[in-house]
Parts: structure tokens; sequence; C-alpha cells
């Protein structure tokens, strides 16, 4: 699992995965998003614009990513 810390109060799911560079673009991010390849706490979401507000786990590609919000 690697964690990635990002600022307050949230970030929204396709800006996560080019933060943690799950995705190279928003392009990428926005089409595995909609195609159903990405899961937030172990449910596909298909949201781009879904808010992580901090200890959601993210899945993409065989990776997890827990998103850590900074103190």
């Amino acid at each position: 699992m690697i964690t990635v810390e990002v600022n307050p109060p949230f970030i929204k799911l396709e800006q996560f995965l080019k933060l943690c560079g799950a995705a190279d673009t928003g392009g990428t991010a926005k089409n595995v998003i909609l195609g159903g390849e990405v899961l937030v706490d172990g449910e596909i979401c298909t949201m781009r614009g879904k808010k992580l507000k901090g200890g959601e786990k993210v899945s993409f590609d065989g990776q997890i990513y827990l998103c850590k919000v900074k103190v």
C-alpha cells in the first residue's frame, strides 16, 4: 500500500490518480474511472469528481493507494 498525502480539505478522485502517478494524464484518469477500473474502499467508483477526504483506499491496476490528508 502506498500512502499519498493531500492538502485539506479534499481531493477529487481524478486528481488523486494523477498525483499518485497511477494515471499519466487527466484524460487517462477520466477513462479508467469511467471504465469502472478504479475501486474506492473496495467498491467500483465511476464518479470522476468523487471527493476523497482522507482515509480512503483507492485501488487501480493491482496497486492500493491510501489517501491521507496533511495535518
